[in-house]
C-alpha cells in the first residue's frame, strides 16, 4: 500500500516504481572564510557586549567547522547594511549562484552520461528562507537559462534548514503523480546576507559561528523516465513529515525593521535526542525496514552538537555520520542546501547498488522531513 505524502512502501516492491534522484550540483560561493578569521572578527564585534567573551568564543572552535564559504568578503560584515541593501544583494546572488548549481547539476558528469536538457525539466521547487523576491527567484533564472516556458513553478519559503529534505520530498511526490516528469530541486541559501552587526544576542554569536552560503540543484525523475547514468541511483521509497507542536521558538526568525534576526535555542541538541528516535522508529516501521539495514545516513549537519544528538539518540556509529561532519567542518550550516552536499558526496563516492540511506533534516516549526533512499 502507497500512503501519499507520509508514504508505505514494502520490501516486495521497494524499487519497483519509485522516482529517483539522477544528480546533484553544487556552487560554492566565492569568499572562503577560515574560522580563525571568524573568530578575530566575532571578538571584536561581541567583546563589549560579553564579559566572558572568551569563554563563549570556545564555540567557534568546539564547532569543528573549519572553513566556510560566504557572497561577501569579511570586510562588507564590519559595517551595517539595510534590509534593502541585503535583499537586493540576495537577488542578484541568488540567481547567479543558482544558474550556476543548475547547470552543475544537469551536467554532472559523474552520475550522468550525457547532459540533460533545460527543456526537459517539467517543474522547479525553489527552496530558501535568508530572502525575499516576487517573482520568484526560480522565474529570474528561467530569463537566464533556456527553460520551457511551461515548467512549473513552486517556491517554497520558511523551512530553514529542512527545506532540502522538504524540497526532495515534494519532488517525489510530484514525481510519484507524473511518472515520466524530470524535476528540479534548487535549494540557495545567503545566510550570511541575514547577519545583524548590531545584534548582541548568543543567538547571534552561536549563528555567527555555525552558518553559512551554500547552494544545491537536485535533478529527481519519475518511474517513467529511462536511465541513462554511469552508477547505482537512489530510489526514494518514502517519506515523513513532522511537526512538533507549540514549538515556533526552537528556531526561525524574527522578522525587525533591520531585517530577519536569528532564533536559535540553545535546547536544540536535547530537544533532538527525546524526540528523534520516536520519530524515525515511527518512519523505518512504517516502511518495514530495521535502522540496523541503513548504510547511509544522509542527514543535515546542524553543528557538531547536532550531530552527536543524531549519534546518541539513534545509536549510529561515529563512522555512519563522517560525511555529515566532512561536509560541517569544509563548508558550515549551509540551512536548506547543507543535506544536498552530504547526498553529493555520498551519492559520487560511496553509495553501491541495493544499499540502503535515509535522510533526514530538521528545521523551524519545530520539524522534520525524513526520506528513505535504496540505491538501483
Amino acid at each position: 500500500m502507497l500512503l501519499f505524502g507520509n508514504s508505505k512502501y514494502t520490501k516486495s516492491t521497494r524499487c519497483s516504481s519509485m522516482p529517483k534522484i539522477l544528480s546533484v550540483g553544487t556552487a560554492i560561493p566565492k569568499y572562503p572564510i577560515s574560522q580563525d578569521t571568524a573568530v578575530e572578527f566575532a571578538k571584536e564585534l561581541f567583546e563589549e557586549s560579553f564579559k566572558d567573551i572568551n569563554r563563549l568564543l570556545t564555540v567557534f572552535q568546539n564547532g569543528q567547522i573549519e572553513k566556510r564559504h560566504f557572497a561577501k568578503d569579511v570586510e562588507w560584515f564590519s559595517t551595517p547594511h539595510t534590509f534593502e541593501e541585503k535583499n537586493n544583494i540576495y537577488l542578484e546572488e541568488a540567481v547567479a549562484y543558482g544558474v550556476n548549481a543548475i547547470q552543475a547539476c544537469l551536467s554532472n558528469t559523474v552520475t550522468l552520461k550525457s547532459p540533460v536538457q533545460y527543456e526537459e525539466i517539467e517543474a522547479i521547487f525553489y527552496i530558501s528562507t535568508t530572502g525575499m523576491s516576487t517573482p520568484s527567484i526560480e522565474a529570474r533564472i528561467m530569463n537566464k537559462l533556456p527553460f520551457s516556458p511551461y515548467t512549473k513553478r513552486i517556491p517554497i519559503w520558511g523551512l530553514g534548514c529542512a527545506g532540502g529534505a522538504a524540497g526532495l520530498s515534494r519532488a517525489y511526490e510530484y514525481c510519484l503523480a507524473f511518472p515520466d516528469a524530470k524535476v528540479l530541486v534548487l535549494c540557495v541559501e545567503l545566510c550570511s546576507l541575514t547577519f545583524q552587526k548590531n545584534d548582541h544576542s548568543k543567538s547571534n554569536l552561536v549563528g555567527t559561528s555555525l552558518f553559512a552560503d551554500g547552494i544545491a540543484c537536485v535533478l529527481v525523475a519519475g518511474d517513467g523516465v529511462a536511465l541513462d547514468g554511469k552508477q547505482a541511483y537512489p530510489r526514494i521509497l518514502g517519506s515523513q513529515s513532522t511537526l512538533m507542536k507549540d514549538s515556533e521558538d526552537v528556531m526561525g526568525w524574527e522578522i525587525k525593521n533591520e531585517g530577519l534576526y536569528v532564533v536559535f535555542s540553545r535546547d536544540i541538541p536535547s530537544i533532538i535526542e527525546n524526540w528523534l528516535a520516536p520519530n524515525v522508529k515511527r518512519f523505518l516501521d512504517q516502511q518495514d525496514i530495521r535502522l540496523e539495514e541503513i548504510e547511509h545516513f544522509v542527514f543535515h549537519p546542524g553543528g557538531k552538537k547536532v550531530l552527536e544528538a543524531y549519534k546518541e539518540s539513534l545509536g549510529i556509529p561515529d563512522e555512519k555520520l563522517e560525511t555529515s561532519m566532512k561536509v560541517l567542518k569544509e563548508y558550515g550550516n549551509m540551512s536548506s542546501a547543507t543535506v544536498l552536499y552530504v547526498l553529493k558526496e555520498i551519492m559520487e563516492t560511496k553509495a553501491g547498488k541495493g544499499q540502503i540511506g535515509i535522510a533526514g533534516a530538521l528545521g523551524p516549526g519545530f520539524s522534520s522531513e525524513l526520506l528513505l533512499l535504496n540505491w538501483e
